[in-house]
């Protein structure tokens, strides 16, 4: 996750109540019913109220406070103002769920004997991956295990963060067997969630940047560039380069395009038989890069 300075905006933080009570409401319609412990500390939380019928609420909240005290002096006020705003609220309304202030009973999700197999983790998963994403995208975060991801982000970036919440969401997985009656199930079902909630808020981080570079060798480069400046709107980059085999000077061109030209892009050099080209995902794209809708 990024750590980079953020800005305190009240459209940021108004976002970041909404989507804190869709988060609530994801958790008392297709988690909490169903025998399964989340990603991240709320994967504690639920087992703890699992176990010992102490709310998740008032769980998140006792982890996260002592979590953005230290995050707010050492990696990101702003950061950690949205974040904290998220968990207060994320509590307070699940909270209300739960002691039916607010009746969402009708709504929730299990099949005739209480455990669901699959719809609950991928709906779930999908629900909360679409709000990580976007509350990252806003400079904040769900809280738990994000105020340390940012922290280590900060103080060691060669640290691959991915790779510990990865291994944090394993143990939380192989402890949930036991919580949950010595019963395997529970742990695929924390797996499939932990997965499409990556997958999904990946998409939603960087799924509306993602690109593809174009590295072209062409004896006409001069017909192939201003084919794709007049049909793709995307400029192409001239080099010089020199055949490795032959020792003959080449023209090299690169071109960012949208992932959807990709087909026209394909036809254009179709008309070009000498033309080489090499293609690459490219996650993010900066300064004057537009994408284009047609």
């Amino acid at each position: 996750m990024s750590t980079k300075q953020s800005r305190l905006t009240l459209p940021d933080c108004a976002l970041m109540v909404v989507l804190a009570m869709a988060m609530a409401v994801n958790y008392q319609i297709f988690i909490l019913q169903n025998a399964f412990a989340p990603a991240g500390i709320n994967g504690i939380a639920t087992m703890v109220q699992y176990l010992f019928h102490f709310s998740i609420g008032y769980m998140s909240l006792i982890i996260n406070v002592p979590l953005a005290i230290f995050a707010f002096f050492y990696v990101d006020r702003a950061f950690t103002v949205k974040t904290f705003i998220f968990t207060l609220s994320f509590s307070g309304f699940l909270l209300l769920l739960q002691n039916n202030v607010i009746d969402v009973s009708r709504f929730i999700y299990h099949t005739n004997d209480g455990r669901s197999t699959i719809l609950a983790p991928i709906a779930s998963g999908t629900i909360n991956g679409l709000i990580y994403g976007a509350t990252v995208r806003r400079g904040g975060s769900t809280g738990g295990t994000d105020f340390l991801a940012a922290y280590m982000h900060k103080k060691r970036p060669e640290y691959s963060l991915m790779r510990v919440i990865f291994y944090f969401n394993t143990i939380v997985a192989l402890v949930s067997y036991f919580v949950y009656d010595f019963n395997v199930e529970p742990v695929i079902l924390c797996i499939l969630y932990s997965y499409v909630t990556s997958l999904v808020s990946d998409k939603i981080i960087q799924g509306g940047e993602q690109a593809l570079k174009i590295e072209m060798i062409s004896s006409h480069p001069q017909e192939v560039t201003e084919m794709l400046i007049r049909e793709l709107r995307h400029s192409v980059t001239i080099l010089s380069a020199t055949g490795g085999y032959s020792g003959q000077p080449k023209t090299m061109l690169i071109c960012v395009i949208n992932k959807h030209q990709f087909t026209r892009f394909m036809e254009i050099i179709s008309r070009f038989p000498d033309t080489f080209a090499c293609v690459s995902n490219v996650n993010q794209t900066l300064g004057n890069f537009k994408h284009i809708s047609h």
